[in-house]
Order: C-alpha cells, then sequence, then structure tokens
C-alpha cells in the first residue's frame, strides 16, 4: 500500500511472480534466491544494487512496472548450490520448532 508522497519498489529475482501479486514497481535482478542484494560481504555491490532498485521509483512509468537490473551473478547455478551449506535461519527454526510452520503460513510469524 502507498501512501501520500511515498512510493514502494519490491526488488524480485522472480519478477514475472512479483508483479502478478500486485507489487506497485518491481526491480527486477537475476541472481538466486535468497541473495536479492548480492554476495555476503559485498557492501559494495549491495550498495549498488539498493541504489539502482531505488531508481526503479523515478523510472517506472506505469503501476506494476517491471524494471531489469543491470546485474549477472558471478556464479554459475551449480557453484551456487555448492557454496549454499548452511541453512536459511527460517529453516534451521523450523526444523527445532516445527509446531511454528502453520503460525508462519497464516502470516503471524512468531516473535
Amino acid at each position: 500500500m502507498e501512501q501520500a508522497g511515498l512510493s514502494t519498489v519490491t526488488l524480485s529475482p522472480i519478477p514475472d511472480l512479483t508483479a502478478s501479486v500486485g507489487a506497485p514497481r518491481v526491480a527486477a535482478i537475476g541472481y538466486p534466491l535468497g541473495r536479492s542484494f548480492g554476495q555476503p560481504g559485498d557492501a559494495e555491490g549491495q550498495s549498488a544494487v539498493l541504489r539502482a532498485a531505488l531508481r526503479t521509483v523515478e523510472t517506472a512509468q506505469r503501476p506494476g512496472a517491471v524494471i531489469d537490473l543491470p546485474f549477472d551473478w558471478p556464479e554459475t547455478p551449480s557453484q551456487v548450490k555448492a557454496s549454499s551449506t548452511a541453512n536459511p535461519p527460517i529453516a534451521t527454526l523450523l526444523k527445532r520448532r516445527p509446531w511454528l510452520l502453520p503460525k508462519l503460513l497464516s502470516r503471524n510469524p512468531p516473535n
């Protein structure tokens, strides 16, 4: 939801899906899921992605516009998979406390 004077942009590696659910503006990025801002520890690259995503607010010509950002992931999909040895924090939590899954799915996440 947008408030008067405020604009919203969503950074997404799956832009068609993101646009289909009504995102006002979509900054599409060809990065792996869970790494939309870039490689861990790459503050310069992450800042560049953030700046480009924010520029989408200015360049989007219509509601629901999808703007492709000019970034390419430096690894092949197999390299990404091989470097992803740690589970995401949410997966670790749900493995330890599976009874929280219904709360998460009902959009009422645990505190």
